[in-house]
């Protein structure tokens, strides 16, 4: 299993980083989503054959991209 913590400078809310969960969770290989609104971090768990840059598109797509 692969673990990425993320700096995602337009989180402002729960519901942003609630919008990130449900969008991610739906690739196959995702495992885990945590976020702190706070400090704008997000932590994602995947295993193979699921790819980090897979995680980095749909995130660019919902208009959360990570820095």
């Amino acid at each position: 299993m692969k673990k990425k913590t993320v700096y995602i400078p337009s989180i402002s809310c729960n519901h942003c980083i609630n919008a990130i969960r449900t969008e991610v969770l739906e690739i196959n290989g995702v495992t885990g989503v945590k976020g702190d609104p706070s400090t704008k971090k997000v932590t994602f768990e995947w295993k193979p054959p699921t790819t980090w840059e897979d995680i980095e598109s749909v995130l660019e797509e919902i208009g959360y991209p990570p820095r």
